[in-house]
């Protein structure tokens, strides 16, 4: 058994795992994240901003103190969409590298959804996989997996400008999102990570008509208000309304009647390969 770290260098938030790995078993002792949005600006200026780094390295160093005292003998933090598009991402995960002691790997889209797909486990047939994150959302099913450029940080600063957003604000970002869409054969669905993970706090079962109706309730409140609703993280507010939007969209687009939530996500993927060394 070897204790391992592994940090998710997400667009939308900054995550910990720290786990026990045997083979392929993944036993978690601590997992945690912080919304850093790491994305912001990225999609219009193609250059993490200053801020969003500091916000990541805040957080980093909470982490690190955390994995030393856990007694994790190595850490993996994989990078996602907001560095795979930024061109100072290289330079982000030197930073990261130096100042924190971290490995670091830079996942292209279909890397993320490979290692997601690893993390998760044994995947049912007719069942969707689906990760949105801040700057990509990726969709994984038995024998196909796709990275899409679209996700609540990315997707907000496109379309969602009004506060609240417009009605013609929402319908554009469905639009963009139903364009994006793939045909898939598909009969169930799985939600990993920071947006589904919120719908679930927020209604629980997710069913198809309690998404839409989250969808409903959050995007008509300003975001002052948003940033009260209950068990909604404030720090999440501001992108919350175009992350649902987009599981909204994928419910509708495979007819499907909910989305479940699975706690195991690129983390673990991650974190087995740690552990593995690969």
């Amino acid at each position: 058994m070897t204790r391992v770290g592994a940090v998710d260098l997400g667009s939308g938030s900054t995550r910990l795992l720290v786990t026990d790995v045997e083979g392929d078993r993944v036993s978690a002792a601590v997992r945690r994240g912080v919304v850093t949005r790491l994305a912001e600006g990225v999609d219009e200026r193609r250059r993490l901003s200053p801020e969003a780094v500091a916000r990541v390295h805040e957080a980093l160093a909470r982490f690190r103190d955390e994995l030393d005292g856990l007694g994790a003998e190595r850490t993996l933090a994989v990078a996602t969409s907001a560095v795979r598009d930024a061109a100072d991402g290289a330079a982000f995960l030197a930073e990261v590298e130096e100042r924190h002691g971290f490995a670091t790997r830079l996942l292209s889209g279909r890397e993320e959804a490979e290692l997601t797909r690893r993390g998760v486990g044994v995947i049912g047939e007719g069942t969707l996989v689906v990760d949105v994150g801040g700057g990509s959302t990726e969709l994984i099913a038995e024998d196909y997996v796709t990275s899409l450029d679209v996700g609540s940080v990315r997707l907000t600063e496109r379309f969602l400008r009004s506060d609240p957003p417009l009605p013609e604000e929402l319908a554009a970002a469905a639009a963009h999102v139903r364009g994006l869409l793939p045909e898939l054969d598909v009969r169930a669905a799985v939600g990993v990570a920071g947006t589904v993970a919120q719908l679930h706090a927020l209604a629980g079962e997710l069913t198809a008509p309690a998404v839409e109706a989250e969808l409903r309730r959050l995007a008509a409140l300003p975001l002052a208000e948003r940033r009260r609703v209950p068990r909604l993280d404030p720090a999440r507010a501001a992108v919350i309304v175009a992350g649902t939007l987009v599981v909204a969209e994928v419910l509708r687009r495979y007819r499907l009647p909910g989305i479940a939530f699975s706690v195991r996500d690129l983390l673990d993927g991650a974190a087995l390969e740690a552990a593995s060394g690969s």
